[in-house]
């Protein structure tokens, strides 16, 4: 086969090679193992777009990650690995982009049904999502937890061997950045939303 994979003195050769940012032997083990990869790939995500995009993230954290390469380990194991990871991390992106989409259009048909029209709600919809997108790494991580998943803050205190009352701070910081946006983003008729969206405090 066209495609197979390199053996095994080739494949150190070329690890090392990669290891010192040999583009060249990057594209050698890019074509000798990313059929298998995409496979795998596409039968976790059923998407054939999705699947191409996350097969070139599995590779782009390759080359970003190439000096923590060890050639003497088996490569394969930690192609899969890290495709594994980037696949979790897609679908749990989807998800939560999905609740809170769902979210966002159960309470804009709830509320602004009789003038629908008038209002933006894709683009204020998408506002929001960005406006999350924006907080601190941690604090992002906790707000979805919390308000998206649904989260109690003890099982993210647990989860993330951080206090209660740490959460609390990260999730008040989180609220009044996200009204501090929404109000420079001037909808005053969509405050009402984002109001909603916070109201479990």
């Amino acid at each position: 086969m066209h495609q197979e994979r390199v053996n095994n003195s080739g494949e150190i050769q070329l690890l090392i090679a990669l290891k010192s940012g040999d583009r060249s032997a990057f594209e050698k083990i890019y074509h000798s193992y990313s059929p298998r990869i995409y496979l795998n790939i596409l039968k976790m995500v059923k998407s054939v777009d999705d699947a191409q995009e996350i097969l070139q993230d599995v590779f782009v954290k390759v080359w970003e990650k190439r000096e923590l390469i060890d050639p003497e380990q088996a490569f394969k194991a930690y192609l899969f690995q890290i495709s594994r990871f980037t696949v979790y991390n897609f679908i749990r992106k989807v998800n939560l982009d999905k609740k809170l989409k769902a979210y966002l259009a159960h309470e804009n048909s709830e509320l602004y049904t009789h003038i629908e029209e008038t209002i933006a709600c894709r683009e204020n919809d998408q506002f929001i999502l960005n406006a999350i997108e924006e907080l601190p790494p941690q604090r992002k991580q906790i707000y979805k937890l919390c308000k998206i998943e649904g989260k109690s803050y003890i099982e993210v205190g647990k989860l993330l061997g951080i206090s209660s009352s740490t959460i609390n701070d990260h999730i008040v910081k989180a609220t009044k950045f996200l009204k501090d946006r929404h109000s420079s983003f001037g909808a005053a008729v969509t405050i009402t939303v984002i109001s909603l969206f916070l109201k479990n405090l």
